[in-house]
């Protein structure tokens, strides 16, 4: 159940005025799929509280709210796919130069704040109304923990964080990438303290704190974090056809007809060749005859990874994996460049069903060679779950790579027209600037 808007009151109003006779009882309306505050201030109203905010996070990481989530922005962003449309709010992200105002942006932009504030009033309803089972308090910490971590890894630095206290609405100050990153460890703390005996939140607080820490360039506390968390793990989002915004988003952006995104390959020259022939079984593809929103992108390939009512991981045991060999490749020699090659090779064996083939060759003999193969093994396992643009921001940041080495530069693919700009992160809405505390972004840097 979600807190939806209902606005039948000018169409009441209208029949009244043309009505003899209309009593004020005709406008005393009551929706009981409506949640009002004195609601779900009772252990009754916790539970779809909860529930409302586990819809609101599940449609902005991967859901079909208009189409914009973490998966599709950060993608589009990046370079696992391009923008088919005719719109500037998703040409401008996809080419690199992003401007404040851009509404599907917008939209995104506040959709997250409302997850992650859903989940901080539901924490404390929960709290007090209804603290066991405390695992699922343990879940929300989780989830706010993983919004946090996406605004740190989509926005340039400066991201305010309102939100209300007491029934009565603050403006945050605005926040360093740094302070982000430490606000949300601190969340994921908390959903490990408050995960009970639950294995799954557990593991999903292991992996955030694990996620956060590598972007800290805390990689040996990254590797301890997620230790624990077995290879099969998977915390996934649900989906169905019930609406709109219960189907999966990103098969909507990529799979329909007249898509407004697609596929690409080597974007800008130096992305990753997504399209392999035969298809990398981690990314399954298949040709078509598609033809994107704009009406000149043609022959789109199709995505075979998401179904509509398809399930998308918001964290799975296979990044653990890949923590604990990125920890492990900080050690710049070759003994540390074999165990992270044979890794890899072991997670292509037990990671997948059938086991696929191991990497061709050997071990990398460079330690920039071996970054380079990790992190592209990293982008398959982990295509279209809304890593990839925190991975190229880590590149530039912990890596020393230029940003034009690792995000798509040059000409843009055909049919679009101009060249990729310089941005490697999202700019702050121009809406945020209703807050007085908040003047545009500290800085754009990765």
């Amino acid at each position: 159940m979600t807190r939806r808007v209902i606005r039948p009151a000018s169409a009441v109003l209208l029949a009244c005025g043309v009505a003899a006779g209309c009593s004020s009882s005709t406008l005393e309306i009551t929706d009981p799929d409506v949640l009002n505050v004195s609601d779900y201030q009772t252990v009754a109203g916790a539970t779809p509280l909860r529930l409302g905010a586990l819809q609101d996070f599940q449609n902005v990481f991967a859901g079909n709210l208009s189409i914009e989530n973490v998966v599709i922005v950060t993608a589009n962003i990046s370079d696992e796919i391009y923008s088919t449309d005719t719109f500037d709010d998703r040409l401008f992200p996809n080419q690199r130069a992003m401007v404040e105002n851009l509404p599907a942006m917008d939209g995104f932009y506040r959709n997250l704040h409302r997850a992650r504030e859903g989940a901080t009033q539901a924490i404390l309803v929960l709290q007090k109304f209804a603290p066991t089972p405390v695992q699922n308090i343990g879940e929300l910490y989780a989830l706010r923990g993983f919004t946090e971590t996406f605004f740190a890894e989509t926005y340039c630095s400066g991201v305010p964080f309102s939100g209300q206290k007491d029934g009565v609405t603050f403006f945050g100050d605005p926040q360093t990438t740094a302070q982000i990153y430490t606000r949300a460890l601190a969340s994921f703390d908390s959903a490990l303290a408050a995960s009970g005996t639950s294995a799954n939140v557990q593991n999903l607080a292991r992996i955030g704190r694990g996620r956060v820490l590598l972007n800290q360039g805390q990689f040996a506390q990254a590797a301890t974090a997620v230790a624990g968390v077995p290879t099969s793990f998977k915390y996934l989002t649900a989906h169905s056809t019930s609406s709109a915004r219960q189907e999966n988003g990103v098969w909507n952006a990529l799979s329909i007809a007249n898509s407004r995104y697609a596929i690409v390959n080597r974007e800008g020259g130096n992305g990753i060749d997504w399209l392999r022939t035969p298809a990398d079984p981690r990314i399954p593809w298949t040709p078509s005859t598609r033809v994107g929103f704009n009406g000149t992108s043609t022959n789109l390939p199709t995505q075979g990874k998401y179904a509509r009512t398809g399930s998308v991981a918001v964290a799975e045991g296979i990044e653990a994996r890949l923590i604990e060999l990125e920890a492990q490749l900080r050690t710049d020699n070759q003994a540390a460049r074999d165990a992270v090659f044979a890794g890899l090779n072991s997670l292509r064996s037990t990671g997948i069903s059938p086991a696929m083939a191991p990497l061709p060759g050997s071990a990398a003999t460079t330690q920039a060679a071996a970054v380079s193969q990790l992190f592209e093994e990293r982008a398959i396992w982990l295509y279209l779950t809304g890593h990839r643009l925190g991975d190229l921001r880590r590149l530039i940041r912990q890596y020393g790579r230029t940003a034009n080495s690792v995000f798509p530069t040059g000409n843009l693919p055909s049919p679009l027209a101009g060249t990729y700009g310089n941005d490697v992160n999202a700019p702050i809405p121009f809406d945020e600037r209703n807050n007085p505390k908040f003047n545009g972004c500290l800085d754009r840097n990765p």
